[in-house]
């Protein structure tokens, strides 16, 4: 029997919404500024008419290449009102992986920061189907000035399963992927977050997140915008001056990446540490000495699993232990298995790779963009593989082990060996190499590259490092590089990276 969804879990749903509960509350503080709610969905619809006005069509990809501004929000919002499709690019881009991104998107128009625009430039005419570029402080600003608000009638009657945004995730033998996100998996991600964290209307959330992530753009502002609370955005992640934006906002929730959870707890204890709102805290993944930390400034401390694909079906709660590898158990709604190669269940303790299916329909991934084969293998046997070895205890917890897939995760980011080892073999000493992840201190993996020379050839690691940094992002410059005579392979050639790392 057919049924009707209603159209409720969508950007414009929920931006309209707000603004009619919570007209003059602030939805987003940025320090230099804040917006109400109300004054959200009037940018919202500016900037939604201003595109119209460029051309923009339902359905279209946008790139947006954006530091966490206003401006940001104003294009994901204003895309979404007419049912365009928002690309986010890492503002760390350049060069090849940058190009990649560019062409596969099939985006003809960008709009970015003056900051980075030298970099578009840069790739010369080989650009795929991005013929205009707009500079977000120059001739955007003026067509979002100039611009109407969008009228209600004209708002797209977008479904949830229709595409908000194509999100590039790490690739593994290949580049990036574009993962394609529906309006409903992107309010269950924000949901989810949201209620780990105990998110509630009334709220200061402050995660100091880059807005071109999915935990930035989607586990902070579109969480508080579900809720009534307020997010604090703040250009970048900065040690020193974490705690007092949490005191002068009033911030009682926030969520961290492990690594600079570690950071926070790598400075000098201060008699005052203790003294802050900030209440509850989701760390992705834990840090060791998690009660110290806990006890030192006073806050409670959940964590989960999630990923642009597989959206968050593992959570824990505020009693979350510090065992390694913890990520909670699986949430309401989700289907969760840990498999072998051959997608057969193991039994408890053992570890295998975990795979998820959802209960209803759009909210995991709807498949890779302009890529139907890693759309094949990422669900293959009807399940999404998420590529990590995982272990479950009899009382239902899940543990991360391992990556299986071959990329690395960064301090939040993920690094496609295959885009590292690309730019590494184009120096004219280098033979060959293999880029792997190893264990970090702070959390997560730090980046390894084996090398291996061209015959008489010498090649220092800093002169490695130098050559990469206008070549890849700052956060796929090598922590470790190691030269060998000869990588290890299998017989039929391929290379054994379990022994590398």
């Amino acid at each position: 029997m057919a049924t009707t969804t209603k159209a409720v879990r969508t950007v414009a749903h929920v931006l309209e919404t707000g603004a009619e509960r919570w007209p003059d509350r602030t939805a987003v503080d940025f320090g230099v500024a804040a917006y109400t709610y109300r004054e959200l969905w009037s940018r919202g619809r500016k900037s939604a008419q201003a595109f119209k006005d460029q051309g923009v069509n339902r359905g279209e990809p946008v790139l947006v290449m954006l530091d966490n501004t206003i401006e940001f929000v104003d294009a994901w919002l204003g895309l979404a009102l007419i049912g365009a499709i928002q690309v986010p690019v890492n503002t760390a881009y350049i060069g090849e992986i940058l190009r990649h991104q560019v062409k596969d998107s099939g985006a003809w128009l960008m709009l970015i920061d003056e900051t980075y625009a030298s970099r578009i430039e840069a790739l010369g005419e080989d650009r795929g189907d991005l013929s205009c570029v707009r500079i977000a402080t120059g001739s955007w600003a003026k067509a979002f000035a100039d611009a109407p608000e969008l009228p209600l009638e004209d708002i797209a009657p977008s479904a949830e399963h229709d595409i908000v945004a194509i999100m590039y995730t790490s690739g593994t033998t290949g580049p990036s992927k574009g993962v394609r996100v529906a309006h409903a998996h992107a309010y269950t991600y924000a949901h989810h977050a949201g209620d780990v964290m105990r998110l509630a209307e009334g709220d200061v959330y402050y995660a100091p997140l880059p807005l071109f992530h999915i935990a930035g753009q989607w586990a902070l502002v579109y969480a508080c915008l579900q809720v009534g609370a307020t997010a604090i955005v703040r250009r970048r992640f900065s040690v020193t001056e974490f705690w007092a934006t949490v005191r002068e906002s009033g911030a009682q929730v926030s969520f961290l990446l492990g690594a600079m959870a570690n950071f926070l707890a790598g400075q000098d204890p201060r008699p005052d540490d203790h003294d802050n709102p900030m209440d509850r805290m989701l760390v992705v993944p834990l840090i060791d000495n998690l009660d110290g930390f806990r006890r030192r400034f006073g806050v409670r401390v959940c964590t989960c699993y999630g990923s642009t694909e597989v959206n968050v079906p593992i959570a824990s709660g505020f009693d979350v232990t510090d065992e390694p590898g913890m990520a909670g158990v699986a949430l309401p709604g989700y289907d969760v298995r840990i498999v072998d190669d051959n997608d057969v269940e193991v039994p408890i303790g053992a570890v295998g790779e975990l795979v998820v299916r959802a209960h209803e329909p759009w909210v995991l991934a709807t498949g890779y963009h302009r890529n139907p084969e890693a759309t094949l293998r990422l669900f293959r046997n009807l399940w999404l593989h998420t590529g990590d070895a995982f272990r479950r205890d009899a009382a239902g917890n899940y543990f991360f082990v391992d990556r299986i897939k071959d990329y690395i995760r960064r301090r939040g980011e993920n690094i496609s060996s295959f885009e590292v080892e690309r730019e590494v073999n184009a120096h004219p000493a280098v033979l060959e190499c293999a880029a792997v992840a190893v264990k970090s201190a702070s959390t997560e993996d730090d980046l390894k590259v084996v090398v291996v020379l061209k015959q008489g050839a010498t090649l220092e690691p800093d002169e490695l490092r130098e050559f990469l940094r206008p070549r890849v992002p700052r956060f796929m410059v090598p922590d470790m590089i190691e030269v060998i005579g000869e990588l290890p392979k299998t017989p039929t050639g391929k290379i054994q990276k379990h022994l590398l790392r």
